[in-house]
């Protein structure tokens, strides 16, 4: 089992979870969260004042997967999430020891 993390623009949240659903991926958890990287933030005009915003609005995926829906999966979220821009984001894969659904107690794939 896999556990894969995706950075994303907030506005193409909705393409990506179309995406996963179509082939099948159940559960997403999102979190609006904050970064840079390359990209490295912007310059603003408000009122008058020129400042910098740093820290631009990105959607946190986290996805829990069985190994054979690794590969399908990043490519759905490569495929929807891609603008071609820089700041597209990132997509990290871990591994997953164990999976637990509280209300049942199965174990893991079953628990995914």
């Amino acid at each position: 089992m896999k556990l894969i993390t995706a950075i994303i623009k907030p506005f193409r949240m909705d393409d990506v979870r179309a995406a996963l659903s179509d082939i099948g991926v159940q559960g997403i958890t999102t979190t609006e969260v904050k970064g840079f990287g390359r990209q490295k933030g912007h310059t603003e005009l408000y009122r008058g004042a020129e400042y910098v915003v740093d820290f631009l609005p990105k959607v946190k995926l986290e996805i829990a997967v069985a190994d054979d829906q690794v590969e399908p999966t990043i490519e759905a979220i490569i495929k929807a999430a891609s603008t071609g821009k820089i700041g597209d984001g990132k997509i990290f894969v871990s591994a997953l020891e164990q999976v637990i659904r509280i209300r049942t107690g199965e174990t893991g794939e079953e628990a995914i």
